[in-house]
């Protein structure tokens, strides 16, 4: 109470005495006035939305956010100030004096001059309650307000710095980002990878990658899949073995997340306290373990020796599901797992042959993670021009496919790329069941609500 009379005194005093002309106040994000090392007086200006409203007998209490950071700047005011406007979800401008907070709840506090309701909000129609934690499934109804809460809020931001950090990993390699087609002549199809385009590129680049959109018209409901989607993928010129190829895979996941929990750890800690109690000891243990090899042939034994029992029966030669992504990881301790060698004829025609009859497999790899089964995929690929003429014949595809034979036929490497679903990376480390939480705009079969 003391302290609130001393901040009263000293609006006061600026609003019963004509004030001199000030220089114009510096705008600052409310990241940065929240970081002010020596908050003095400094007359600032911040802009965002309020997250709460407070009223005492002769003192007002905002919290205002911009979603530059989680926590919300403390706003300090004359009750003068018209309260019926200053409305939870209202839009607002305030100018004032950042000054060190006389609370212990934070370390500063904007002393308001002035505040312009810039856009009024209604409190009572608006779908989130104030103080009200509301489960992700009914945030899911409102894709173009749920950016507004916390979790969400949290999330986002998660998933900017990943991408920033996705990015950064690429970098300093000097390895070249291929940007998306988007403009066509011809009738087309939408992807589900630039894969070929990258093997294109990696004939000039030795190192190239690309970030972005990626879409799948599969018929599925479930909490991994989505109709768009972005991915990582990336592709490796003179590049010979699965072993180099994984050790870049568990490099991007490692060095990413690190990044992200450095970064925005209070987001990610919100995440794993509301979210997914003890995501943040799982996701410790990811990162401080080597990830584990294990072949497609012992992982199907691993699963017919188990005991639990699955939907789809486990054998040689059949793909692996989802249940039994998530039975081998925990089978393997919940660490991370490479599955490598599949049959050649699980896999696409661009795999590279291990020429190990009379199994038959392709150097392949698939990255399983705790929570979401596969991560990433990847694999060699088939970079000597007969085996790739006969694998073509074989599907039918030599004619559609002359311009991909070209690239064995000028210059061929041994190479190899992987890819990584984002979302899924995203579920990953914050612990998030369902995919649709962790893209802005969820898309997928039956809905495209925005």
């Amino acid at each position: 109470m003391f302290g609130a009379r001393c901040l009263l005194r000293a609006l006061r005093s600026c609003s019963s005495a004509p004030c001199p002309r000030h220089k114009p106040s510096a705008k600052l994000s409310v990241r940065d006035a929240l970081g002010a090392q020596n908050a003095s007086g400094e007359r600032v200006k911040v802009q965002g939305w309020i997250r709460s409203v407070r009223s005492q007998k002769e003192v007002l209490f905002l919290h205002v956010n911009d979603g530059s950071s989680l926590e919300s700047l403390q706003v300090v005011a004359d009750s003068s100030f018209d309260s019926r406007e200053l409305a939870f979800g209202s839009s607002v401008e305030v100018q004032g004096q950042l000054v060190k907070s006389l609370s212990k709840r934070q370390n500063v506090e904007l002393k308001a001059e002035k505040i312009e309701v810039v856009g009024n909000c209604d409190a009572k129609a608006f779908p989130f309650k104030y103080k009200e934690r509301h489960p992700l499934e009914y945030l899911r109804q409102y894709p173009h307000l749920r950016c507004r809460t916390n979790v969400q809020g949290s999330i986002l931001r998660v998933r900017s710095e990943a991408t920033a950090a996705i990015h950064s990993f690429f970098k300093p390699s000097s390895k070249i980002k291929v940007p998306e087609e988007n403009f066509f002549n011809v009738p087309v199809f939408l992807t589900v990878s630039g894969q070929l385009h990258l093997e294109v590129m990696s004939g000039a680049f030795t190192q190239v990658f690309t970030f972005g959109p990626t879409f799948r018209a599969e018929n599925s409901q479930s909490r991994r899949h989505l109709a768009e989607f972005y991915m990582v993928e990336a592709e490796i010129s003179f590049l010979e073995s699965l072993q180099d190829l994984m050790q870049v895979m568990e490099g991007l996941f490692k060095t990413t997340t690190m990044t992200v929990l450095s970064n925005c750890p209070e987001d990610v800690e919100l995440c794993h306290k509301f979210i997914a109690p003890g995501q943040k000891d799982r996701l410790e243990h990811m990162l401080k373990n080597n990830f584990l090899i294990i072949s497609y042939t012992e992982a199907v034994e691993i699963l017919k020796q188990a005991s639990q029992n699955f939907t789809f029966t486990p054998e040689w030669g059949a793909d692996l599901h989802t249940e039994h992504e998530k039975y081998l990881v925990k089978h393997c301790g919940d660490i991370p797992v490479f599955v490598i060698n599949y049959p050649l004829a699980l896999k696409p025609f661009y795999m590279r042959d291990n020429e190990d009859s009379p199994q038959h497999t392709v150097a392949a790899v698939d990255l399983l993670v705790p929570g979401v089964g596969e991560l990433f995929g990847g694999s060699l690929r088939e970079e000597r021009y007969h085996f790739l003429e006969q694998q073509l014949a074989r599907s039918g595809l030599t004619e559609a496919y002359q311009w991909y034979l070209d690239l064995r036929r000028f210059g061929s490497v041994p190479h190899g790329g992987f890819g990584m679903g984002f979302e899924r990376y995203l579920q990953c480390i914050l612990g998030i069941d369902n995919i649709k939480d962790v893209i802005p705009f969820p898309r997928f079969t039956h809905s495209c609500l925005l």
